[in-house]
């Protein structure tokens, strides 16, 4: 595929205001300015797509770095929520990829948003709930979507625990309880991490040895917390056991500025488009990324979907904007940021040779809530087109 005529935004060193990039075998094999085209390479390939952009906007496909997608599934009811285990408040072992489902309408409200890719899994109604994978957001089957499985082991502080098990007469029914239950996992965890170093030929151990991604730095704890304290108990714990951790919504990030730059943990911070309907999120405001990434820690916009709708992440991040947040940080939130806070920047969060040809063209600024995306573009096939957008295909 060649992109041409395009308002290229790279997220990168260098943008391109008429520029082409050229897509071989799905990933991007040229990048720049129209008069170095490679018109001579696309003549001798009678089968290369060429899409003009018309001057449109051109940039990477948009992250989302924390959401349910496909296991909380639209439409559907319980039959289609497969979020969260309730009946056992440690679940390491779970992983989203057996409970993904591409067939969610969701996954095409993302493609119509130029969403290209996405960190999915499990809910946090337990203490640990399960590994997260990021994939990409057109499939039929999960397996052909994924980029990093597992990408994230996801744990939880705070309400969501409490309220789900202290109903069932079980542990945790406090914050303690939450955290005194992390810290046995993950002690088991290091002893069986141990004890598999010692002797390579041991019995596998299923329960465990999810774990050993986590303690080999490989993947980051995914730290679901609202309120400060329990912010400041996912850094306390991780701290005492050495692990990389984000910190998923974050929502009174900016009461504990201090603590937070000195912790170096990035954030993933939403969903604002949201009720306040639990009391841990009374402080939650579109104010608050901005002022975390104004402060250095590095940061993404999550719409949680479906707490709030895939759809609508651009639109959080123009809301954080309106908040506060430079417009050209409110982009990174929802590409190369998200890109790095999930592990995966390597392969998209931006426009560069080397990389996924993963692409959005807007007819605007996506952050704005009138801007309507054209033509999104995964590993160089287009996957929606808004045949009246006036782009040429």
């Amino acid at each position: 595929m060649l992109i041409i005529h395009g308002n290229i935004k790279t997220m990168a060193e260098r943008d391109f205001g008429d520029g082409f990039i050229r897509i071989v075998d799905g990933k991007i094999a040229a990048i720049g300015d129209m008069g170095e085209c490679p018109w001579e390479l696309v003549k001798q390939d009678s089968n290369e797509e060429i899409l003009d952009a018309r001057g449109n906007l051109v940039m990477p496909g948009i992250i989302e770095a924390h959401c349910h997608m496909g296991i909380t599934e639209e439409k559907k009811g319980m039959e289609g929520d497969d979020c969260n285990e309730n009946v056992n408040p440690i679940t390491p072992y779970l992983r989203a990829i057996d409970a993904i489902n591409p067939m969610d309408a969701a996954f095409n409200d993302a493609l119509q948003a130029g969403i290209t890719s996405a960190m999915i899994g499990p809910g946090s109604s337990n203490v640990v709930g399960g590994q997260f994978a990021f994939v990409k957001t057109h499939g039929r089957c999960i397996d052909h979507m994924v980029v990093k499985a597992p990408a994230a082991m996801k744990v939880a502080f705070g309400e969501n625990p409490k309220v789900n098990y202290s109903g069932q007469g079980t542990s945790p029914s406090t914050r303690m309880a939450i955290a005194a239950m992390l810290r046995e996992e993950l002690t088991k965890a290091k002893a069986y991490q141990k004890k598999r170093e010692q002797d390579p030929k041991m019995e596998v151990d299923f329960r465990y040895e999810c774990w050993l991604p986590v303690l080999r730095g490989e993947i980051p704890l995914k730290a679901h917390a609202h309120r400060a304290d329990d912010i400041l108990t996912a850094v306390r714990i991780v701290k005492e056991f050495g692990l990389r951790m984000t910190l998923d919504h974050c929502s009174e990030g900016h009461l504990i500025m201090e603590e937070l730059q000195e912790a170096g943990f990035p954030a993933i911070v939403g969903p604002d488009m949201a009720s306040r309907n639990k009391i841990e999120v009374q402080n939650m405001a579109f104010k608050t990324v901005g002022l975390l990434a104004e402060n250095g820690i590095l940061t993404a916009v999550t719409t949680d979907h479906p707490v709030s709708k895939i759809q609508f992440l651009p639109i959080c991040a123009g809301l954080a904007v309106k908040a506060g947040m430079p417009k050209e940080e409110g982009l990174r939130s929802i590409t190369i940021n998200a890109a790095k806070i999930c592990g995966v920047e390597e392969r998209v969060g931006s426009l560069a040779v080397g990389k996924d040809g993963d692409v959005a063209i807007f007819g605007g600024s996506p952050l704005e809530v009138f801007t309507r995306a054209f033509c999104t573009v995964i590993e160089g096939k287009i996957v929606y087109y808004d045949e009246e957008s006036g782009i040429l295909c």
